[in-house]
């Protein structure tokens, strides 16, 4: 499979484009479809490179940035304790990270209730919340979307 497959079949799979929060010239920050905690996401390079020691000088300072506006997002829009990095990259020989905000107690999104089982140890990646309720990746998409510093709406 050519590079622009292996692009093209990650950012599907993860739903970049449709649940797209915000991205710059280098990474996006996407709703993560399969919430494992409130406000999970995945934050993806925009160009196909299959290790971390591929990404450059110019894309490592696009992700600080990017960065700083996700934490900002997810701190005013839930309040998390901890927020977990995961590149795992078994799977999806993409560069990207799952990014896992962790909470210490319940939190209440669009009328359920949300559980940090993992808290505080790992967090539980194989377990999908609300996984029945498809219309929740677009309302946090949403409600990320409002939370997110004016100078990068």
């Amino acid at each position: 499979m050519d590079e622009l497959q292996v692009l093209a079949g990650f950012r599907s799979k993860f739903r970049v484009d449709e649940l797209l929060v915000a991205h710059n010239e280098a990474w996006s920050w996407s709703v993560r479809p399969g919430q494992v905690t409130l406000g999970a996401g995945i934050l993806s390079l925009n160009r196909h490179a299959a290790r971390f020691a591929e990404v450059t000088a110019a894309e490592m300072a696009a992700l600080a940035e990017i960065v700083g506006s996700l934490e900002h997002a997810l701190r005013s829009a839930f309040d998390y304790q901890a927020i977990n990095y995961l590149m795992l990259m078994m799977v999806d020989h993409h560069v990207h990270f799952h990014v896992i905000p962790r909470y210490e107690g319940q939190r209440s999104f669009a009328g359920v209730a949300w559980v940090d089982r993992g808290w505080p140890a790992v967090p539980v990646l194989a377990e999908v919340q609300h996984a029945d309720r498809s219309e929740l990746p677009d309302l946090l998409r949403q409600h990320l979307l409002a939370a997110l510093p004016p100078a990068d709406r």
